[in-house]
């Protein structure tokens, strides 16, 4: 029985057409189911965020081994507030009865533990309560008792020109909680607006753009339902920081893995009329650079895992979970998306064979740009290697050894203004002790050598039968604590050192390095932490880091250039103009943020900029240089390198303003570590994709000829002497 042609063409075709429909209707109900379970979990996500600094400190940590044991000193796990009060002359017996009735009213707070009695200042102008909080619960129950203790406060009636503030470990919490609380409303409405306006600017289509946007929001669901399982299961530690760089991550690179195929698809759909045929095309065209890209993105990022800081091991798997969900998405989702809606999604622009809506070689902005680095290759990579290295000599202005925790929140900081208040009429330290835990035995001689410290300004001994709780060191005879003891926890007790400057303040980082200089030798199985400690052990282990993964990401993501590209010149040539690049958006981002009054940066702000900009900057290498190698496999390789980037600018230029464009976003969270990110990574992708992309590699790759390909088979071709005609200049299609 002979077939019919309608069958005849089926089977030529390989697959039926009702599987052509199956297939991208399974796909995106699949989708919209991963969004239907992930997209209520964006709200649910704050709920397992920490934002305790103790929290992600190595176990090998001094100030960890403090923290471990303080709840058997102290008791419950608590956080201390400190409510300050202060007049612009000696407080009268109005307001100290006033602050005395404050201090009975808020130990029926929620989340209060107990509440000092009320401390004057020795020059009587201002007087402070020590209200200890909760902090066995989440950072959003602890902002909660913060806010409710200010609205006490506000409300006490302390009368007129009366300053009241709070303050402490735990009113910085609060305002660092404050300041991320929009991450998941405003964070994701500013990303997702910019990128849709820049989508509709890049292909003047109402359509696309949605689709675009649809897939990023679906890798975006799908990564936060994977990471708040494992956060809520324990395996993984999140916190504000990281889940902002979640976000971000995601959105930008879910948009470029989507722009890098429907360039293909638009391409596709200009030589064939077939949407299926378009799609297989476009799929066999940027599968391999999309998840070559991103999987070297996710190698770079997986090396964080090496950190001594948790907070940055923990950012590694949460970042590269969103990298591999953006993969998943760009190549099944959008597909589908695009093969259900076809030419519709590209109207009133849409592609045909009759009107492939490309521009003939060598014409437009990027045809331009391939005359340009085809007549004047040296020029081009000389002054653009000069501008680059200009930039980089800004990276002398960097100041990346830490930031004070009262500058963390960017704009108004109640806790920021109460510490200034708390330093002018109280020891800076007060209320956020060092703490010091020592064997029994050496209590004296470790209190002694603590004591004699400049920048301390009391020692005190933690004591159950104290009424205050402690007792001050050395014990006098003659004073009520006389007759209190030390609380001893096998074998040791726990000394509170108070310190003359606020705790976030460079004076008590230097006290503190040298009150434990005092403390090992005075007895070697001192432990030194608290607040300062703390930031020191993250300074530090911050700078080691920087020292140990940056090499390490080199190596991976070299190994994986190598591998992908067939050849040794080709990887070491793109690593070290990405490694330029980095460098110079360091350099001007430094200056730029000594222009705005804010040069000091935490010290893991280099080192993730370094890993996003490499990683990411790669993926645009990655991005170039496969459509190159494969135009150069048909043309030559001046002709293929100038064909590449002629077809591959307008992609790269447009993938990295949204990026740019996503990481500017995060400077709408008041927190300056995720404000220096963005601008410095902002910066870099912006000169990665318009200076190095589109002019450095591609002219390097002319000055060095074939041998851009050893040892692949491609640098065995003909010279460029030979190669170069008339035609090759037109760089033909």
């Amino acid at each position: 029985m002979a077939s019919s042609p309608s069958h005849a063409r089926t089977a030529r075709r390989g697959v039926p057409v009702w599987l052509r429909v199956l297939i991208p209707a399974v796909l995106i109900l699949g989708w919209l189911a991963a969004m239907g379970l992930g997209g209520p979990t964006f709200g649910r996500l704050s709920s397992v965020v920490s934002n305790d600094q103790t929290s992600f400190l190595p176990s090998s940590a001094e100030s960890t081994e403090v923290q471990a044991v303080l709840t058997e000193f102290l008791g419950a796990d608590e956080i201390p507030a400190i409510v300050v009060v202060a007049g612009q002359d000696d407080l009268d017996a109005s307001a100290l009865t006033a602050v005395d009735e404050l201090q009975q009213a808020v130990v029926d707070i929620e989340g209060v533990v107990e509440s000092s009695p009320v401390i004057p200042s020795d020059d009587g102008q201002a007087a402070q309560i020590v209200v200890l909080l909760d902090a066995s619960g989440s950072s959003e129950q602890l902002t909660d008792s913060v806010e409710a203790l200010r609205a006490e406060v506000a409300d006490a009636g302390l009368g007129e020109g009366v300053e009241v503030a709070v303050t402490g470990p735990a009113g910085f919490s609060a305002d660092i909680g404050a300041a991320f609380a929009g991450i998941d409303g405003i964070l994701l409405l500013v990303a997702l607006g910019a990128v849709f306006v820049i989508l509709v600017i890049v292909y003047r289509s109402p359509l696309l753009p949605v689709l675009v946007l649809l897939t990023s929001v679906a890798a975006l669901c799908l990564a936060i339902l994977v990471v708040f399982g494992l956060a809520q299961a324990g395996v993984l530690t999140l916190s504000g920081q990281t889940q902002g760089i979640l976000f971000i991550l995601v959105v930008g690179a879910a948009t470029d893995y989507a722009l890098l195929y429907t360039a293909r698809f638009r391409e596709a759909l200009g030589e064939t009329r077939s949407r299926w045929q378009a799609t297989l095309r476009s799929l066999r065209g940027s599968a391999e650079p999309i998840v070559a890209s991103g999987g070297t993105v996710i190698a770079g990022l997986l090396c964080l895992l090496l950190s001594d800081l948790v907070s940055n091991q923990q950012l590694g798997p949460v970042a590269a979970i969103g990298i591999a969900a953006s993969i998943l998405a760009g190549l099944t989702l959008l597909p589908a998306l695009l093969l259900a809606f076809g030419r519709v999604a590209f109207w009133p622009f849409a592609p045909t064979p009759e009107r492939p809506r490309t521009k003939p070689a060598g014409k437009g902005l990027w045809g331009g740009v391939a005359r340009l680095v085809d007549r004047r290759t040296r020029t081009v990579w000389i002054a653009t290697a000069v501008v680059l290295g200009i930039g980089a000599l800004g990276v002398t202005q960097l100041q990346a050894d830490g930031v004070p925790s009262s500058e963390f929140v960017v704009g108004e900081s109640e806790a920021r203004d109460g510490q200034a208040l708390l330093s002018a009429h109280f020891p800076g330290g007060s209320g956020s002790p060092t703490q010091i835990v020592v064997p029994e035995a050496d209590q004296d001689s470790v209190a002694d050598a603590v004591a004699g410290i400049d920048g301390v300004e009391s020692v005190t001994v933690v004591s159950e039968d104290s009424p205050s709780g402690t007792i001050p060191l050395p014990v006098d005879p003659a004073s009520p604590f006389a007759a209190a003891t030390p609380t001893v926890v096998d074998g040791t007790v726990l000394l509170q050192a108070t310190l003359a400057d606020a705790p976030d303040s460079d004076a008590a980082q230097e006290a503190v390095r040298e009150v434990r200089d005092g403390a090992h030798a005075a007895s070697p199985d001192a432990a030194v932490g608290g607040a300062t400690a703390t930031a020191i052990d993250t300074n530090d282990a911050s700078s080691r880091d920087r020292g140990l993964i940056i090499p390490i990401v080199l190596a991976v993501i070299s190994l994986i250039l190598m591998l992908l590209l067939r050849s040794i010149v080709a990887a070491v040539l793109l690593l070290a103009t990405t490694v330029l690049s980095y460098y110079t958006a360091l350099g001007v981002g430094a200056v730029l943020l000594g222009w705005l009054g804010i040069p000091a940066m935490d010290p893991s702000v280099p080192l993730f900029a370094f890993v996003f900009l490499v990683a990411l900057g790669v993926d645009y290498n990655i991005f170039l240089m496969t459509r190159v190698r494969e135009e150069v496999g048909r043309l030559g390789h001046r002709a293929g390198v100038l064909k590449g980037l002629r077809v591959t600018g307008g992609v790269i230029t447009s993938a990295g303003v949204v990026l740019a464009a996503t990481f500017a976003a995060l400077g709408v969270i008041p927190v300056l570590f995720l404000l220096q990110l963005a601008i410095i990574v902002a910066l870099g992708v912006l000169i990665d994709t318009t200076l190095v992309r589109s002019l450095l590699v591609p002219a390097l790759a002319l000055e060095i000829g074939p041998k851009t390909w050893w040892p692949s088979k491609l640098a065995r071709e003909r010279s460029d002497a030979e190669e170069r005609t008339p035609e090759t200049a037109r760089v033909e299609s």
